[in-house]
């Protein structure tokens, strides 16, 4: 579900008209709804009330504290990658002690950082890992919490960006070596492994990669206890996909009942990484055209937006729906590109797309957007990152300011034989 509809032809996020919000702030910018937000992660909650369990908010996917607080303010947990994630997480008032640390390149800084803030437990990719989170842990005095991210080689079907479960991947610990690394782990004096990790990849459209691997993770985890582990957690990862245009997807409670089963009898407690089920359709990308253009019979729609801030159909070749703000009476169809000022082919938001036809100065919006939008844009070709603005009923808030010039260049310094 989501909030963005329209009423007689005007888009609008919950109870605002998109185009106000425009006129008030400038474009582009990223517009996103509390209600979309919240709404979610209470679904995914009730899907899995039959086990316990944690949903863990994946920060990468959208990383601004107004949005990590929502999530603190539901009873999220969060899932960080880094030591800023960590930062913004508590920062956001995510408790400490629902927070997992994954990533498979965590420093010594990072380690030392998180276990000084009591978080529930690292996600260890590898032997070396290990003992580096053990060295640090020792150094502190202290014992680390850890899982191993288990690679249990089930193909996830998804672009092979973000497909991260196959044994190819240069993600998690191959499943016929976790028993031998579980064992070293426990004889080391600075871990305490209590449980057990996957995560097949991102996008990912139907439960059946997750029953066959789950099968195999449960599997694992009966196992280790029966070897006297404590093992107290599953956490099953995330990558829940959702629709962008035609998709067929499964919803929360579709894929409870496909996995519950699985897991209902472990002993374990279930922890859940989810970002984009949860941000996806929550925010939109709001653009201005600038010119409408032809080459060789070509049509062009040039926009304020660019591939700086929404990387994904550049990158992974995504297609996001995309749809005037404002519909004009009498448009027809037409198949274009949109695309924006950056100096590379590779800057589009979309490609031989039918959308009505527009003229400059009217408003797009690019939907769903919410996840990997803001959080993987960039300064390239020194442009600004554009505010970003949450609606909540009839009150819109700017919860990051639009970048200026002199942002551009802060924390750079001339040296003074220049």
């Amino acid at each position: 579900m989501n909030d963005f509809v329209y009423k007689d032809g005007v888009l609008y996020c919950e109870d605002i008209r998109v185009s106000d919000i425009a006129a008030r702030i400038g474009t582009p910018f990223y517009l996103y709804s509390k209600n979309t937000f919240t709404s979610h992660v209470k679904a995914i909650d009730q899907a899995f009330n039959d086990l316990s369990h944690l949903v863990c908010y994946s920060v990468k996917a959208n990383s601004n504290v107004a949005i990590l607080r929502m999530m603190a303010s539901e009873g999220a947990g969060a899932d960080v990658v880094s030591g800023g994630e960590l930062y913004r997480a508590l920062k956001g008032g995510v408790e400490a002690s629902k927070i997992v640390f994954a990533g498979l390149g965590k420093t010594a800084d990072e380690i030392e950082y998180a276990l000084k803030e009591g978080i529930l437990m690292f996600n260890a990719e590898s032997s070396q890992e290990l003992m580096l989170i053990n060295e640090v842990a020792v150094k502190m005095g202290t014992q680390a919490p850890v899982a191993l991210r288990v690679n249990p080689d089930v193909d996830p079907k998804t672009h092979p960006y973000i497909a991260t479960g196959l044994k190819n991947s240069k993600f998690g610990i191959p499943l016929k070596e976790a028993m031998a690394e579980y064992e070293v782990s426990q004889k080391l004096p600075g871990l305490n492994p209590i449980g057990v990790h996957q995560h097949l990849g991102s996008q990912i459209l139907e439960s059946a990669p997750f029953e066959s691997s789950l099968k195999k993770i449960a599997n694992l985890a009966r196992s280790l206890k029966v070897l006297g582990m404590d093992i107290r957690y599953i956490n099953i990862g995330g990558g829940f996909g959702i629709q962008y245009t035609d998709e067929e997807t499964f919803t929360p409670e579709q894929f409870a009942s496909a996995i519950v089963p699985l897991l209902s009898n472990s002993g374990c407690s279930i922890i859940m990484e989810v970002g984009r089920m949860i941000a996806g359709n929550a925010g939109i990308l709001v653009t201005k055209v600038l010119f409408n253009k032809q080459n060789e019979g070509k049509k062009f729609v040039v926009v304020d937006a660019a591939m700086n801030d929404l990387l994904r159909p550049s990158l992974y070749q995504a297609e996001h729906r995309i749809g005037p703000v404002v519909y004009r009476d009498g448009a027809r169809e037409e198949k274009v590109d949109v695309v924006g000022p950056i100096c590379e082919s590779s800057d589009f938001l979309a490609q031989d797309r039918l959308i009505h036809e527009v003229q400059s100065g009217d408003l797009l919006a690019v939907f769903t957007a919410g996840a990997y939008g803001f959080s993987m844009s960039s300064n390239y070709n020194s442009r600004k990152r554009v505010p970003e603005v949450l609606v909540s009923g009839k009150k819109a808030y700017v919860i990051r300011r639009r970048e200026t010039h002199e942002d551009l260049i802060r924390g750079e310094a001339i040296p003074q034989d220049l």
